[in-house]
């Protein structure tokens, strides 16, 4: 095959991982990255477009594949205002969609969060659920959004009370059994592998991808 791959959020953890397994992946001869900073060190299968995402529209003639992987997502800690907050974990996803439906790109993979819930009475959670529900209005051909749980990994700029969560979150993990296994904290490789493996199933009929089945696709 040669397949070429979006990826919007290549700088951080998922998508970073994500786009080292495209990288190795021979499926693929050709990656665009849509980005605010540049990545360095990048062989040439990779083409990187820099700019503010928050004027995606700008990159419509270059927004071209066969795949887009939409890593986007911020925090209440790095994005404390609520307007820029879901410009970000609202708007970006959403113009990719409809920049995907305007160029026929035919598969459209977005990284949402547990408890995305439009009529829910949480800012993150009504966001994510918003996000999910105008995605899917864009009536893409395959269109699979990821509810992951908690995400591991090591992150930069991860806080002392962030890191002091994932170790008690941690200590507890034997104890989600059966309907609570969802809650188990999933890795960022885990999460890159499933949409990769998404992206290239045939037999993949659900399009809402809780964390315990994403655990079971990236297998």
């Amino acid at each position: 095959m040669n397949k070429t791959a979006i990826i919007l959020g290549a700088t951080g953890l998922t998508g970073g991982i994500l786009l080292q397994k495209l990288i190795k992946d021979d499926r693929y001869s050709q990656i665009k990255l849509f980005s605010r900073s540049k990545i360095e060190n990048l062989p040439n299968k990779v083409t990187q477009f820099i700019g503010d995402l928050l004027k995606l529209e700008q990159f419509k003639t270059d927004f071209t594949a066969d795949e887009v992987y939409c890593c986007i997502g911020t925090t209440s800690s790095k994005t404390p205002d609520k307007i820029l907050y879901k410009q970000v974990d609202y708007g970006i996803p959403l113009t990719a969609a409809k920049l995907s439906k305007d160029n026929n790109i035919s598969t459209f993979l977005v990284v949402s969060a547990m408890g995305a819930n439009v009529k829910s009475s949480v800012f993150y959670n009504k966001t994510k659920g918003e996000m999910e529900r105008d995605v899917f209005q864009q009536n893409i051909k395959n269109t699979f959004v990821l509810r992951p749980s908690l995400i591991g990994g090591k992150r930069e700029e991860q806080r002392t009370l962030e890191k002091i969560g994932l170790a008690v979150f941690k200590v507890i993990q034997p104890l989600f059994v059966g309907p609570l296994k969802t809650y188990k904290i999933i890795e960022p490789e885990t999460i890159s592998q499933g949409m990769i493996n998404l992206a290239n199933s045939s037999s993949q009929t659900e399009s809402i991808i809780t964390s315990h089945n994403i655990k079971t696709l990236s297998k």
